[in-house]
């Protein structure tokens, strides 16, 4: 899974990638007052981006976060 957010309209952009591939597929929008607790976390996960002592283990670890939380929005 792939997270983008889109600061204009207040939602996080999901999308999908199969391993392997360059291809990114879009999967859904998530509106800030939908899930603001995911919209934050994806929001953090942007900032850690650009930082300019960036972590690849600490972005690693946010990502997984931010999957979880979706995983969860999803079943709800």
């Amino acid at each position: 899974m792939l997270f983008a957010i889109d600061f204009t309209t207040e939602e996080v952009i999901v999308s999908d990638s199969p391993k392997g591939s360059n291809a990114v597929y879009f999967v859904e929008r998530v509106s800030r007052t939908d899930n603001e607790i995911f919209y934050q976390a994806v929001v953090t996960l942007t900032s850690i981006t650009k930082s300019p002592q960036f972590d690849s283990a600490l972005f690693k670890a946010m990502d997984k976060v931010c999957a979880m939380i979706y995983t969860k929005h999803k079943g709800n």
